[in-house]
């Protein structure tokens, strides 16, 4: 499982895979990730076949924000420093529940698409999405057993704590399954399992990987976000839209947890 959550840490560093680095800070990175759970996640969220440029002018690893179609990164923040990967590889981390919960309360990883030709991808829910597809697939699921939950959670992720804090936050919260929950926000966690669900809404994801969120998020057996809210309808609206995986989740994060998201929840009121 270790090997889901540093794949692609060259990304980090704006370096190509065949010129990447084997280690950074002393941990082996950019190796394969087994069951083809890389090559699945990278279907659910970019097109496939030949890569062609899909944003004008935008060669770069500095991911572009679905709210405002602006660069998120600052000039400095990419690629992203040694420090800033040290703490996403963790040296002497082993746990793979851990790596999760760094990635899945990571700031520095929503900075980079998860490839320069559609730079609206996020590399930290490709991240996350090859983790839980690896965990199910180590589990025995075959992808067409594989559903999304979406639930309204009791508490998101801490503000003002520092990472650490929102690291062992991930940890403790209940509604965070260790390498399976995608996207953990006060407003909606997401996890992609082959097991029952007890609690949430629930979608199949489908006979195979596709870049069908928007179907998925469709299909749902119930609406788990609170659409008395006008931006949160607002927010639903553009998940309906967005085909892309790591786009919709990452586009949920920018707006319900990020200043670039402030104008969508106070501009059609809260």
């Amino acid at each position: 499982m270790v090997a889901a959550f540093r794949h692609d840490v060259h990304k980090l560093r704006g370096k190509r895979h065949a010129s990447a680095d084997r280690e950074v800070c002393g941990v082996r990175v950019n190796q394969s990730v087994p069951c083809g759970a890389d090559g699945d996640a990278a279907v659910l969220s970019r097109p496939s076949g030949e890569p062609e440029q899909t944003v004008a002018n935008h060669v770069s690893p500095a991911r572009l924000s679905l709210v405002t179609g602006a660069t998120v990164a600052d000039p400095g923040e990419v690629p992203a420093s040694v420090e800033d990967v040290r703490g996403l590889v963790r040296p002497g981390c082993s746990d793979p529940a851990r790596l999760h919960a760094e990635w899945l309360t990571s700031d520095v990883a929503a900075r980079f698409n998860e490839s320069v030709y559609v730079p609206y991808t996020s590399l930290k829910y490709h991240t996350l999405l090859v983790a839980a597809l690896l965990d199910n697939y180590r589990a025995g699921h075959a992808f067409e057993d594989l559903c999304l939950v979406a639930e309204r959670p009791a508490r998101g992720p801490p503000t003002g704590d520092g990472d650490d804090g929102r690291v062992a936050a991930a940890l403790d919260a209940e509604v965070v399954v260790p390498c399976r929950t995608v996207l953990w926000t006060s407003e909606l966690a997401v996890r992609v399992t082959g097991d029952a669900p007890s609690t949430g809404a629930v979608a199949s994801l489908g006979a195979g990987p596709a870049r069908a969120f928007a179907d998925t998020w469709s299909r749902l057996s119930a609406e788990p976000l609170d659409l008395e809210r006008k931006w949160l309808r607002v927010v639903d609206a553009q998940l309906r839209r967005v085909r892309s995986f790591s786009t919709a989740l990452q586009y949920v994060e920018d707006v319900v947890e990020r200043d670039v998201g402030a104008a969508v929840r106070g501009g059609v009121g809260r």
